[in-house]
């Protein structure tokens, strides 16, 4: 099978960068634009401002109603990009995933060896953040296609485990300073002892091999709360949920640390309203093992998720709910 070749083409224009490029022969447009108006975007233009936060857990928004890409460092926006996802038959899922693997020269095993060039893997079954064509309109077959310029970049600040939400509507992240739920009712005593462990702790380096992320999944129909450790529970048991007859909604809370060392929650709601409720991580309990499975794994760039569907392996791989989905790969 012949590999299919990646040619570049570049000119100035003005101050902005326009790259023309050609994947498989098809041209691949990327202009990098300073705008802060993300709807008035073309297809193939992005902003990228990793100065605005140069450190901190990183967190990406797929937009599939706006077509668009959001990147956040530490709770910050730092890049907006267009975007492509998938067409009518072969809809892009929706839900939180975590990437699962990084292959900066993909190519298609299901597609005739077609390249996908910096792919952040979603799914085992398909689905990923690459480089690729963007007419302006969903035509993927359920990827998320990037600029080819803008994919190069990401792929410099993704790691395995960093968060994606593909959505019909997100909210921008809100900073929740009270860390409620993780610990225990005695919250504010507990996080203060868990603060100083974190004090010297920095995000781990996208190429670091033995990075481990930890994360949360609260299902209120199921009362559960459930800790998983690359992929892997290491805890679960009964959650207890003040006001159960209040749903939970669809968020997903990251921990992050401010230029102080103190510890915040990065709180980010998906799905129908997209409107972030700053209560619901105080209103979840957990027992002394499921705390202390959590304590022991406490980091920055922790991910704390709760979800009003229940939490079954089949409502997780179903098509619009996806949460920190880790699939067996299957090539082990």
């Amino acid at each position: 099978m012949t590999t299919a070749s990646i040619s570049r083409r570049a000119l100035l224009a003005g101050s902005t960068l326009f790259a023309a490029w050609t994947i498989a022969g098809r041209p691949v447009l990327a202009q990098q634009v300073d705008t802060d108006d993300f709807k008035d975007m073309k297809p193939g233009q992005y902003t990228w401002h990793p100065e605005r936060s140069p450190e901190g857990p990183v967190a990406i928004i797929v937009s599939i109603p706006d077509q668009r890409v959001f990147v956040y460092r530490n709770g910050i926006r730092i890049a907006v990009s267009t975007c492509s996802t998938g067409k009518p038959g072969h809809d892009t899922p929706t839900g939180v995933f975590s990437i699962l693997q990084k292959d900066k020269d993909h190519h298609s095993d299901e597609y005739n060896d077609a390249p996908m060039p910096n792919m952040n893997r979603l799914t085992w079954s398909g689905v990923a953040l690459h480089a690729g064509e963007l007419p302006g309109y969903p035509d993927s077959h359920g990827c998320v296609r990037l600029p080819l310029a803008f994919s190069a970049l990401l792929f410099t600040i993704t790691q395995i485990g960093t968060v994606v939400i593909i959505a019909n509507a997100a909210s921008d992240p809100v900073d929740v300073d009270h860390p409620g739920l993780v610990l225990s009712a005695d919250a504010d005593k507990d996080i203060a002892a868990q603060a100083d462990k974190l004090k010297s702790q920095g995000q781990p380096s996208p190429d670091d091999p033995n990075a481990v992320t930890v994360s949360v999944l609260v299902s209120s129909p199921d009362k559960t709360i459930e800790v998983l450790r690359n992929g892997d529970t290491i805890a679960k048991g009964p959650a207890t949920i003040s006001n159960p007859d209040q749903p939970l909604g669809s968020h997903v809370f990251i921990l992050e640390k401010t230029a102080d060392g103190q510890m915040k929650w990065c709180a980010i709601a998906h799905g129908e309203t997209g409107q972030v409720d700053t209560t619901v991580i105080d209103r979840v309990r957990a027992e002394p093992d499921v705390i202390k499975a959590i304590q022991d794994s406490f980091h920055v760039g922790l991910v704390f998720v709760t979800t009003d569907l229940p939490s079954t392996p089949d409502t997780r791989t179903a098509k619009n709910f996806v949460v920190m989905q880790q699939e067996p790969d299957p090539t082990q």
